[in-house]
């Protein structure tokens, strides 16, 4: 019995890291390619720019329901859905006819954000014990995937001659190696779960001022996060540094977090409060971005961009942590875990476009860089309180 319930768990780690490998790369694929994508099917730079914001709105919307299904069907049958519906989005993305391209970019959020709602809530329910440790893995196998992602998407469509239609297909052979580990775990009796997680007295995470400040320390650091990858490599160029060395210095701001987004969480899940945490993630952000506002010689900006990376990577990390600490059980953690990633999210999708408005309003980088830095002051405050040793 003890080794059989050890495969299990085996078996759930497994299937947990594989679905976390499919919850980036979909996404950090198409920036490369973009300008491939743009000419060989004849799209405005307008429209080619929402097949990076569409999955996010997607993001926002169905992370509101994901905690329903979930309800429905249950954690692991949930998870399943997520990861069909993002099979069907990879399958049909790759045409020249626009309506599919873009219903299938949808139905790629809309499965990324059905599995970024659920996972908090299977580790809360299946790793009550370790959830900075089993968080810190899959946030870990999360990023991971999206920095490979951004990198060898190029190599897949120039070098190996599969077209962007290839390289974005490419990550299907993931979702069908994360559905044949998951499918183990769709045959646990459901309705035990739903009972145990089930609490009828709990009022709405929506009216908790604690999941609110967790919601808004989500937010606020999705904000920064694609607004950096977006914009930096603009940021670096317009300030003297090439296009490729620009594109690079995006790489290693993603490569110098994972570290972090695994050593945050862990540690995070040990301590009784997450504050020094903050603190130290704060002084992090904030020299970060007064580094990228001084610019000029190059060891400014690469001891700005791993500042910023190792940051970003513990913030990320943190955000996801939260989702479990703060709730009382899976239940909770899954609408807690709805409610944060829908807001935040949504942030995340009107970031870049703020951000670029007041480039195009001032022809400068000062201000919006300051802007990022009062974002970082405001997240780290309400990160802060969210640290306390509560539940929502």
């Amino acid at each position: 019995m003890f080794k059989e319930n050890k495969l299990k768990t085996i078996l759930l780690i497994i299937g947990i890291i594989f679905v976390a490998f499919n919850l980036r790369p979909s996404i950090t694929a198409v920036g490369p390619i973009i300008g491939d994508i743009r000419a060989d099917i004849g799209i405005s730079n307008s429209v080619a720019g929402l097949l990076t914001t569409l999955p996010l709105l997607a993001f926002a919307g169905l992370s509101l329901f994901a905690p329903k299904l979930s309800t429905r069907f249950g954690n692991e049958w949930t998870i399943f859905i997520g990861l069909i519906l993002l099979g069907i989005g990879i399958v049909i993305r790759p045409t020249d006819a626009v309506s599919l391209l873009f219903i299938g970019t949808f139905l790629v959020g809309s499965g990324i954000a059905i599995c970024n709602v659920i996972l908090p809530s299977i580790v809360k329910h299946k790793f009550a014990a370790q959830v900075g440790l089993m968080t810190g893995m899959y946030t870990l196998a999360m990023s991971g995937a999206a920095s490979i992602a951004s990198g060898v998407s190029v190599p897949i469509a120039h070098d190996l001659n599969f077209g962007w239609q290839g390289a974005l297909l490419f990550w299907g052979a993931i979702t069908i190696v994360a559905i044949i580990f998951w499918i183990p775990q769709l045959k646990r009796n459901q309705s035990d779960t739903n009972k145990q997680i089930a609490n009828p007295t709990e009022s709405s995470v929506w009216s908790s001022k604690l999941a609110w400040q967790v919601t808004i320390f989500m937010g606020l650091q999705s904000f920064l996060f694609y607004c950096l990858v977006t914009w930096l490599p603009e940021i670096l160029h317009t300030g003297g540094m090439s296009l490729a060395l620009s594109g690079w210095m995006v790489s290693i701001l993603q490569i110098v977090g994972l570290p972090s987004t695994m050593i945050a969480p862990y540690l995070a899940g040990r301590l009784v409060n997450q504050k020094p945490i903050m603190v130290v993630v704060g002084i992090l952000y904030l020299p970060g971005f007064i580094l990228l506002l001084i610019g000029g010689q190059l060891w400014v900006i690469v001891t700005s961009v791993v500042l910023l990376g190792v940051a970003q990577g513990a913030t990320i990390g943190l955000s996801l942590t939260f989702l479990s600490l703060r709730a009382r059980n899976a239940k909770q953690a899954a609408n807690l875990s709805g409610m944060a990633q829908s807001v935040g999210y949504l942030l995340a999708a009107i970031g870049p476009f703020v951000i670029g408005f007041m480039f195009d309003l001032t022809s400068s980088w000062n201000g919006p860089i300051i802007t990022l830095l009062i974002v970082c002051v405001v997240m780290t405050f309400f990160g802060i309180k969210a640290s306390r040793n509560a539940y929502v």
